[in-house]
């Protein structure tokens, strides 16, 4: 049924297209002259699709696309679980099934409006500098979710979670406003004659950060898993380890692996005043999407304007 009705949608949208007449243009306005074009990664000219990715230009927005999508895509997978995770055990009269659920559809649906307003506003500041407004935000955005997660697991508060959840919401914002900005990037770096081509090569970026970015947040959530459940078990009575689990505490590697040992459980026979570590089990994974956020950050400061031995030459 979805696939029908989609296939419906997109074959109307297509179908809907239509280009102007030679002649139109918006009622009062006046296209750019030479004097009248702000200086800065604007071109005048074209660059060919294949040309385009000989460019250093290119390959630096691949960057800036796949980590930022990387740091985005990755933390929108385990964004309800993480949720649950950080706050379910301190506000469980809040944070339930439906809160969550209701979470994950204010993602999507800032997701959405950042699409409208970054984009719109890149018309104003640039891309370049739009990009890099996403990053420098971003950055102590994604940092800021470990210190939430501190707080809450110390000092349980909503105030951590109103937070946590605005943090969210400007991180999914900006996700959102990153694949709406590209095109327009592109086409102010390389002209608009090639952009859909030359987009559509870009777009490896997102395939490749569809990727990295789940495995990145799996691989350092188990990490951080296995070395709470470590902290903990160090902690416990073994005898009381034994008489819970069937099993002496120097198999704890192999109850781990059944899933017999889990994080929970075990914080049953924890010592009193044991502080439980699932608000801390994403802490290395958004340090690591800062860092991603950081080199596209730096590989966003390096872009300039194409070199004229790119540029399409006017047939003569």
């Amino acid at each position: 049924v979805l696939g029908l009705a989609y296939f419906l949608v997109m074959d109307l949208s297509a179908f809907s297209y239509l280009l102007p007449a030679a002649d139109w243009q918006p009622k009062g306005w006046n296209p750019p002259t030479e004097q009248t074009v702000k200086p800065g990664l604007i071109s005048r000219h074209t660059v060919a699709v294949n040309e385009a990715m000989k460019t250093p230009q290119f390959w630096l927005l691949w960057v800036v696309l796949c980590f930022n999508v990387t740091a985005g895509i990755g933390v929108l997978g385990v964004a309800k679980t993480m949720l649950g995770e950080i706050f379910g055990p301190t506000l469980p009269s809040i944070v339930t099934p439906g809160f969550a659920t209701t979470f994950v559809l204010m993602i999507s649906v800032f997701n959405m409006l950042g699409r409208f307003f970054w984009s719109s506003l890149s018309d104003y500041l640039g891309r370049k500098t739009t990009y890099a407004l996403y990053f420098l935000l971003g950055i102590p955005l994604y940092l800021s979710i470990p210190y939430f997660a501190h707080r809450e697991s110390v000092a349980p508060s909503t105030f951590w979670l109103v937070a946590f959840y605005g943090a969210s919401m400007l991180i999914f914002s900006m996700y959102g406003g990153g694949f709406a900005t590209i095109p327009a990037y592109l086409a102010d770096l390389f002209g608009t004659k090639y952009v859909g081509g030359i987009h559509g090569r870009l777009l490896t970026a997102w395939s490749t950060a569809g990727v990295i970015g789940p495995l990145v947040i799996t691989t350092l959530r188990e990490r951080s898993l296995h070395q709470a459940i470590g902290n903990v078990a160090a902690q416990v009575d073994p005898s009381a380890f034994a008489d819970k689990f069937g099993a002496p505490l120097g198999q704890l590697e192999r109850l781990v692996a059944a899933k017999t040992v889990t994080l929970p459980r075990l914080m049953e026979i924890a010592p009193p005043g044991t502080i439980d570590p699932s608000a801390t089990l994403y802490n290395t994974t958004m340090v690591a999407m800062a860092v991603l956020l950081l080199i596209a950050l730096v590989a966003n400061t390096l872009v300039q304007p194409v070199d004229p031995r790119h540029h399409e030459q006017p047939e003569t």
